[in-house]
């Protein structure tokens, strides 16, 4: 069974694998977020202590 000469084909791997992560980058940063996102504000929220099951 003759080898073939990796070369060429590690480039072609190389290429069409830089290709495919840069479209897949450009749909995944150019997505756009159904909801704007909102910092909690601490104050709002109720400071209840912690109860353990144990204690």
């Amino acid at each position: 069974m003759p080898q073939l000469n990796p070369s060429p084909w590690f480039l072609i791997l190389l290429m069409t694998w830089a290709m495919l992560m840069f479209i897949f980058l450009n749909k995944t940063l150019n997505t756009l977020f159904p909801n704007t996102l909102t910092k909690n504000q601490s104050k709002t929220m109720p400071l209840t202590p912690w109860t353990w099951p144990w204690s």
